[in-house]
């Protein structure tokens, strides 16, 4: 193994999906491929990773399912998802969990109502902005990263494939919230999935945003399935490029399986090893 991108599993594309994979098969594969970490994992269950010698490295927000939903986007629900964030961050700073993710939230004023009325973009950009920078704060104490991520809104055909009304659905407009924040505990997490969906030259703006990328997801597209030859991104090309910018954060396995989640796996991690 070359071992010049730390790679991570994400838990819940084994075990809320229709593998039905325990913490334990989780932590034993990413033990048996080299990786480093098994990521999104409830806190309940954090003890079982480290027992493993493993890392967690990003943790949720804290928000109930679905945890994009709700955002700092909102004015109607900034407040709980600030409170619920924080003590993310501290659940996080405890455990040696060095980021917990953010989202924008959806742009609706009811975030379960589409007939509720929209948030203008300009608007919820100002409003994640003002909730990042009181995160990134809280987070610059305990010595954790927020990381924003971007969703496409495209893909409505499953309801973990895309997330059509979520409002940061472009990785620039994302991209500069962070950038107005000013921290460096405010990140992107550059979901590479959901960037090629929604905006494409990938390579282009890995390196344009080098500076504000605190983690990485992986997908293939089109599908949110396996990285083998029936999807279109060319995943070692961006590999080698993640290496080329000096990125030394993780890169989480999140693809939902199509067939044997083990073999899968073993050839996602594989061709990521650079």
């Amino acid at each position: 193994m070359i071992g010049r991108i730390k790679q991570s599993l994400a838990y819940w594309c084994l075990t809320a999906t229709d593998w039905h994979w325990d913490i334990h098969q989780v932590c034993r594969t990413a033990c048996s491929l080299g990786c480093r970490s098994v990521e999104l994992v409830p806190p309940e269950l954090w003890p079982v990773v480290r027992q493993y010698g493993l890392e967690n490295a990003i943790a949720h927000n804290g928000m109930p399912d679905p945890v994009f939903a709700k955002g700092l986007n909102n004015l109607r629900y900034q407040e709980e998802v600030i409170a619920r964030t924080k003590e993310a961050i501290d659940q996080s700073a405890d455990a040696g969990i060095p980021n917990v993710i953010a989202f924008t939230g959806y742009k609706w004023l009811d975030a379960e109502d589409p007939r509720s009325g929209e948030i203008s973009r300009g608007e919820g950009a100002a409003n994640t902005v003002r909730g990042l920078r009181e995160l990134a704060a809280h987070g610059e104490a305990r010595g954790v990263t927020i990381c924003l991520e971007q969703l496409n809104t495209r893909d409505d055909s499953h309801p973990m494939k895309g997330h059509p009304g979520y409002q940061g659905d472009d990785i620039d407009y994302c991209a500069e919230i962070v950038r107005q924040v000013g921290s460096p505990h405010a990140k992107l997490l550059f979901d590479i999935y959901h960037v090629a969906i929604m905006n494409g030259d990938i390579i282009r703006r890995l390196r344009q945003y080098r500076d504000w990328i605190g983690h990485i997801h992986t997908a293939g597209v089109p599908g949110r399935g396996e990285l083998d030859g029936r999807q279109e991104i060319n995943y070692a090309a961006v590999m080698r490029t993640l290496v080329e910018i000096g990125y030394q954060g993780y890169v989480g396995q999140e693809f939902i399986p199509t067939r044997d989640p083990a073999e899968s796996l073993a050839e996602a991690v594989t061709l990521c090893d650079v």
